[in-house]
């Protein structure tokens, strides 16, 4: 299928990536341009700017999650007239020996798509060329062929232009600079990453201000021409079971709770199965008739005296999931089931306490592997993970061993019949296997439910 697209990259975390796409996007939509946005990596809190600037949801590529063919499957999925890749960290940072395996660079070959670097000027101006000419070089087959540059002023940008033109000729085109800007444009860092758009409310406000100012100083056509020299994607969705009877999964989403891959949903509805939402925040309990629970990571610590208050919601959960309800609970959603967070009163289904450490605990991609049968799988079953937590628990389980890519390994996650728990986020969209058998456990509690009272509650 035909699928215009083009991957942005940079040179390093903090370089100016989520500004370039976020601005590129808006202008790309401001022309009446059915765009679609993607991102590299495991993150979540890009796809939700992604989310706020088009109103419609972003997607993960990540080829340590995903094959080849399945990241070119998820891009074919979420293709519009044209697709914007973000990157992550620097185009080359990954795993393995060489460095470089599941990195931005990984994801460009995958899905053939062709690169814009964007190159921080601040502070330099010739020298840009020779960090862009050192990434272009650096391995064969880079396949970048645009450069925006970030920080710089209209005339620095003017001369690094010529010089672009004169040293690179036709492979690589400069597309724009943006300018250095004022402090109310600017998308705030928390930690290792962004804050999440939800938490901003002068987002709206800020993107606005973004697309104005680089109206004038990004070549959107040039982009839209890299764009359509992309090559035609082969991405044949792979044959999926339905349940034989629909069940519902009630997902925890707000503020506190909204790190969950929006592919993962996807897979649970091909597969049969309905969402229905609700928020711990607003103190709202799970929804009446669902079969099984999704409580995903996010900032509850920030949250935690308002999750404490709402009893609501906290008790529903925890006649949910000692009824039987088969659940899905992931670092933030892991702490909200466990006794106190931060010394607040949660859940109290499973009897860990959780802190915050000072310190980043774990990062990074794990390999789950399971040691006994579960809601997933049976023993010896493994799952790709990733955890990104400052927060630690008194007791993170054991029921699980995670393998990080070096060797290193450690026990973790509370895994039973009906209960993944733990710091570990799951990419189940990679895994219909796990998520089919996790559907399969909320099938039997909706029919072991109306055997035993004869109605759709609990």
């Amino acid at each position: 299928m035909r699928c215009p697209r083009v991957l942005i990259a940079g040179t390093h975390s903090g370089c100016g990536k989520t500004t370039a796409v976020c601005a590129v996007l808006s202008l790309l939509k401001r022309r009446g341009i059915r765009v679609s946005a993607l991102k590299c990596g495991p993150d979540y809190i890009d796809p939700m700017f992604h989310r706020a600037v088009l109103g419609v949801p972003s997607a993960n590529l990540d080829p340590f999650f995903c094959s080849g063919e399945l990241l070119r499957s998820t891009l074919a999925a979420h293709a519009g007239d044209v697709t914007v890749i973000e990157g992550v960290m620097g185009y080359y940072d990954g795993t393995g020996s060489e460095g470089t395996d599941n990195s931005t660079f990984t994801v460009s070959r995958a899905v053939s798509a062709p690169v814009i670097l964007v190159v921080n000027g601040a502070g330099s101006s010739v020298s840009s060329l020779a960090v862009l000419q050192g990434f272009c070089d650096f391995v064969p087959g880079s396949d970048i062929r645009g450069v925006i540059f970030n920080a710089v002023s209209a005339g620095t940008y003017e001369r690094l232009r010529e010089l672009t033109l004169r040293r690179f000729g036709g492979r690589v085109r400069p597309l724009g600079y943006i300018p250095r800007l004022p402090e109310e444009c600017l998308l705030i860092s928390r930690r290792l990453g962004l804050v999440t758009p939800e938490s901003l409310p002068e987002t709206g406000e800020k993107l606005d201000r973004l697309c104005r100012l680089c109206a004038g100083t990004l070549d959107t056509d040039g982009i839209l021409a890299l764009a359509q020299t992309a090559p035609e994607v082969e991405a044949p969705r792979p044959h999926l079971p339905r349940l034989p009877s629909p069940v519902t999964l009630a997902v925890a989403r707000d503020q506190a709770f909204s790190f969950l891959y929006e592919d993962t949903l996807r897979l649970f509805r091909e597969l049969g199965a309905q969402t229905a939402f609700f928020s711990p925040l607003a103190d709202q309990p799970v929804p009446e008739g669902a079969a099984g629970l999704l409580l995903p990571g996010g900032y509850p610590e920030l949250f935690a005296e308002t999750l404490e208050k709402n009893r609501r919601a906290a008790d529903s959960v925890r006649d949910a999931v000692r009824s039987g309800m088969p659940v899905i609970a992931e670092c933030g959603g892991f702490q909200y089931l466990g006794e106190r967070l931060d010394g607040r009163r949660m859940c109290g289904v499973l009897p860990h306490e959780s802190a915050d450490t000072g310190r980043l605990v774990r990062f990074g991609y794990v390999t789950l592997t399971a040691g006994r049968a579960g809601v997933f799988g049976g023993a010896g079953i493994t799952l790709p993970a990733h955890e990104f937590h400052y927060y630690d628990s008194t007791d993170c389980g054991r029921d699980l061993t995670a393998g990080k890519p070096g060797g290193r390994s450690w026990d973790c996650a509370v895994y039973t019949e009906t209960m993944y728990a733990g710091y570990p986020h799951l990419y189940l969209a990679a895994c219909p296997g796990a998520a089919w058998r996790f559907l399969q456990k909320c099938v039997e509690f909706k029919e072991n439910r109306h055997a035993d009272n004869g109605t759709g509650g609990h």
